[in-house]
């Protein structure tokens, strides 16, 4: 049940490979510097905070983690989240909410949830992951245009009226800058694919900026010297009311960051032709955020687009994460007075091509074309993301995939009256029809589909639709493959009339759920082993039995 890669990996671990990890485990360190930095300060925290959490989280997921090459630390997807926790319970808050969402994490993995995560639709990841993109665009505006605006509201629509009231203090140079680093991340990989684009902009803008000592907004202008060392680990206050203001949050972290890690994992297992080991996973995703927290970070998880460059570039181990790890503490104890240089616009135009590839236009665009019911989960998980909140979002997109899915599997449930002949395969391995009689006196009733909560009133619609004129009922379970409560207690219910009006109840063709549901129940012995079948031969010919002996 937990089970670390990296204890794998070390068997037969060889020079060879670890110099492959470490190569790409350097790149990806210098790669997810500007990343780490960008999302502390899109997430209203200071770039610090970023650092702290890409060095310990990245740090513990890799040693802890259930994949050979996810890279852990703070992401696009918390920008939404982290800015909300501060904007209203400050920084000791968001340190405990991502304390509390790791202890949810380590116990979610222990309940063994890695698999139940992976049923969340596809419409709901993509309507959130859009409406995160969305949202992270527009907090970016203020920097990239290089507005004069001191305090931007959290609320989208007011965000906006903010800035187009104050369009007026739009600073052309920041403008220059967030674009230049825009246009050097895309046309950069055409020039080469081994040194990313995003740390290319960072060295050409920063480098432009000092130069010609341009009149823009730095990191060390507004958050001063980055710090030279890791703090020493502290615990939050804690207490009963607070634990629950922040219940909810933290629920919400670590849900996005099981669903952003697991993802992850999925993706680079394609890569590699690996499996990871998605338990495993959230108990490490958990360790790293509970490390995090003690350390004054922010909340972390997979990060996709760094797991991929971690693999494109030769990472096949978690030694290649903790790599990364080192890299971005050896950087910041020696290279930290020359981040501060580094302008906001170029951070913004990072941000801004982020948002872009989050915003997966392309699965968006697909599902409104392509999927009628997916559609409306789509656009309304994405609106309640952008307007109102990313747990509101994804709760409500849960409960009506939920909806949808289950008048789906209730459409898919019929039962069918049958009162003259029926077909039954001779044998499991032959494919050919044997035609059965239906005595006069008995009625066949074929369930097809799920017998579930959503599909029991099918059996009262049928009854009231038929005579009593039968002497014995037949319920033929072979194309049954479930049954749960609800249905147990119409089969039940559908006995009970039977014998109200002294007809036979036979049933036939049970699956092992069904029938191990009917046992743990009274209703085996009510209908008696002796009108309990496999076939409906078998059963034809009890009811013929039971027909003589009413005659």
């Amino acid at each position: 049940m937990f089970a670390p890669k990296f204890l794998t990996c070390l068997k037969n671990y060889s020079k060879q490979q670890f110099i492959s990890d470490a190569i790409a485990g350097v790149i990806v360190g210098v790669v997810a510097i500007p990343l780490a930095i960008a999302f502390a300060i899109a997430s209203g925290v200071s770039p610090d905070k970023g650092l702290f959490t890409a060095i310990i989280a990245g740090f513990l997921v890799s040693v802890f983690g259930g994949s050979r090459v996810q890279i852990g630390g703070p992401t696009g997807a918390f920008v939404v989240i982290v800015y909300g926790i501060v904007q209203q319970y400050g920084i000791d808050g968001l340190v405990l909410a991502t304390l509390m969402a790791g202890i949810m994490l380590v116990i979610m993995g222990l309940a063994r949830f890695g698999t139940i995560i992976k049923f969340i639709p596809h419409s709901v990841i993509v309507g959130f992951t859009s409406g995160i993109a969305v949202i992270i665009f527009s907090s970016q505006i203020k920097d990239f245009f290089g507005l004069n605006v001191s305090n931007v509201p959290p609320e989208f629509l007011e965000k906006w009226r903010i800035f187009f009231e104050n369009r007026g203090t739009f600073n052309m140079d920041a403008f220059f800058l967030g674009l230049l680093t825009v246009l050097i991340i895309v046309i950069w990989p055409k020039v080469s694919r081994k040194i990313p684009g995003a740390l290319i902009a960072l060295i050409i803008v920063s480098g432009l900026t000092l130069l010609f000592k341009l009149p823009v907004e730095t990191i060390g202008s507004r958050f001063g010297d980055l710090p030279h060392t890791l703090p020493f680990p502290f615990l939050p206050s804690v207490g009963l009311k607070r634990i629950q203001e922040l219940f909810q949050p933290a629920l919400t972290i670590a849900i996005l960051g099981a669903i952003e890690s697991l993802l992850s994992a999925v993706v680079s297992d394609g890569m590699i032709g690996g499996k990871h080991r998605s338990n495993t996973e959230l108990v490490g995703q958990g360790i790293a955020n509970i490390g995090s927290a003690l350390f004054g970070g922010m909340p972390a998880t997979g990060a996709i687009a760094r797991t991929v460059t971690n693999i494109k570039n030769g990472g096949r181990t978690p030694v290649a994460g903790i790599i990364h790890a080192l890299t971005i503490l050896i950087i910041m104890l020696f290279l930290g007075p020359w981040i501060k240089f580094v302008p906001l616009a170029c951070l913004a135009g990072i941000l801004v091509v982020v948002a872009y590839h989050m915003s997966e236009w392309r699965s968006f665009l697909f599902l409104l074309r392509r999927s009628q019911s997916g559609k409306y989960i789509l656009l309304i998980t994405f609106f309640i993301t952008i307007f109102v909140d990313l747990t509101a979002a994804i709760q409500v997109g849960v409960i009506l995939s939920a909806f949808i899915f289950m008048k789906r599997m209730s459409d898919a449930t019929s039962i069918k009256l049958i009162m003259k002949e029926i077909q039954e395969p001779e044998s499991m391995d032959d494919n050919s029809l044997l035609k059965i009689s239906v005595p006069a006196g008995v009625q066949v009733y074929e369930i097809h589909g799920p017998l579930f909560f959503g599909a029991v009133n099918r059996f009262d619609e049928i009854d009231r639709q038929v005579s009593d004129k039968s002497k014995v009922r037949i319920l033929r379970f072979c194309d049954v493959p479930l049954i749960d409560s609800t249905g147990l207690r119409a089969l039940q219910r559908f006995y009970e009339k039977c014998q109200k009006r002294h007809i036979h109840l036979i049933v036939t063709g049970l699956h092992v759920q069904p029938l191990n549901e009917i046992v743990k129940t009274n209703l085996y012995e009510l209908i008696g082993e002796d009108n309990v079948f496999s076939n409906m031969k078998q059963a034809i010919a009890r009811a013929n039995q039971l027909l003589e002996k009413e005659i």
